[in-house]
């Protein structure tokens, strides 16, 4: 029996539904939107502009580095070493501009720099077969350390003479929009873009689905890996700079355990740590989620020392959700 055009999009729209309603990024979603709409009622300060402007704001250092780490998490693989590296990265920026450099010089510097070090931490998993963990573990300790040697392990505060120009670059607003909120969904965008409709996207679920089937297929393996640690290691690199302009100052503890926080955030978005599964909307979201918890205890008079036990837990539920899912497919 011929179907009708009336039927071909009923079944579409049927099949839209199901899979935004079976997505772990769409709760997340409506895990946020509940929470803040409880919050604004249950505190006389979450819904302020001046709170909101601060969540906004506050977010976009996790959810940058997130979407760098999405696509490594995509591959099957992990950076643990991303806290240290925004590190290494703020202080190259900083010592360039306090040596009296122009802010373009300190940009260039700080982002080659987290280029030469995702090079390095994809050129040992990809080619040398190292496992990822060991590498990006080491790699947290080395890039700490050496933005301590390069600041002499002490805070710098003095950009030289573009100091003006980065404080705007990441402390400025447009619009009443924070400037780190616009570079969040420009990245984003690109970085959808990127997974959804180019080459480079496919060939990145592709290793994560089935490594030895992609490599089968012609699918250069060795190359996207080291890429995708690059491109990690780079939104280290930004986040560093953008948080760099809107703090004023760097000190070798920036960054200090962010490595945990972004993982979390790709996870609760959705991403499968066993790869192959992501997206770039799902790491904004779960950077959000983060922070709403985060910003919560403190208004509700919570301990924050619970905000490691709440996304604790969020992961979790996260993973448990996934699991689920993939129980009830596999019936």
């Amino acid at each position: 029996m011929a179907i009708t055009l009336d039927q071909t999009i009923a079944q579409r729209q049927r099949n839209w539904f199901s899979s935004v309603f079976a997505s772990q990024t769409f709760w997340v979603l409506v895990a946020v939107i509940i929470a803040c709409i409880f919050l604004s009622f249950a505190t006389s300060s979450f819904a302020t502009p001046t709170n909101l402007y601060n969540i906004t704001r506050n977010v976009t250092f996790v959810a940058i580095i997130a979407l760098g780490m999405t696509l490594v998490i995509i591959t099957g693989g992990i950076d643990l070493s991303v806290g240290s590296v925004l590190c290494l990265c703020s202080m190259v920026l900083a010592v360039t501009m306090h040596a009296g450099y122009g802010i373009g010089t300190g940009i260039a510097a700080s982002i080659g720099t987290a280029l030469v070090v995702g090079a390095f931490n994809g050129l040992l998993i990809a080619y040398l077969g190292f496992p990822p963990f060991v590498v990006t573990l080491g790699m947290l300790s080395i890039a700490r350390s050496l933005a301590m040697v390069a600041s002499n392990n002490t805070v710098v505060f003095q950009f030289g003479p573009d100091h003006d120009k980065l404080l705007a670059l990441g402390g400025g607003a447009w619009l009443g929009i924070a400037n780190p909120v616009l570079y969040m969904a420009v990245l984003a965008l690109l970085t959808g873009f990127v997974l959804r409709w180019t080459r480079f996207g496919r060939y990145v679920f592709a290793i994560g689905g089935n490594e030895h089937a992609a490599t089968l297929t012609g699918v250069p393996v060795r190359k996207i890996k080291v890429a995708v640690y690059m491109i990690s290691a780079l939104s280290a690199g930004v986040a560093g700079i953008i948080q760099t302009g809107w703090l004023g100052a760097v000190t070798t503890n920036i960054g200090a355990g962010m490595e945990l926080q972004v993982i979390a955030a790709a996870v609760i978005g959705g991403a499968n740590l066993a790869g192959g599964v992501g997206t770039a909307f799902g790491a904004i979201v779960g950077a959000a989620l983060i922070e709403v918890i985060r910003n919560s205890l403190g208004l509700l008079g919570i301990n924050a020392f619970w905000q490691g036990t709440f996304i604790g837990g969020a992961i979790v539920l996260a993973v448990l959700f996934d699991r689920l899912r993939n129980l009830r497919q596999s019936d």
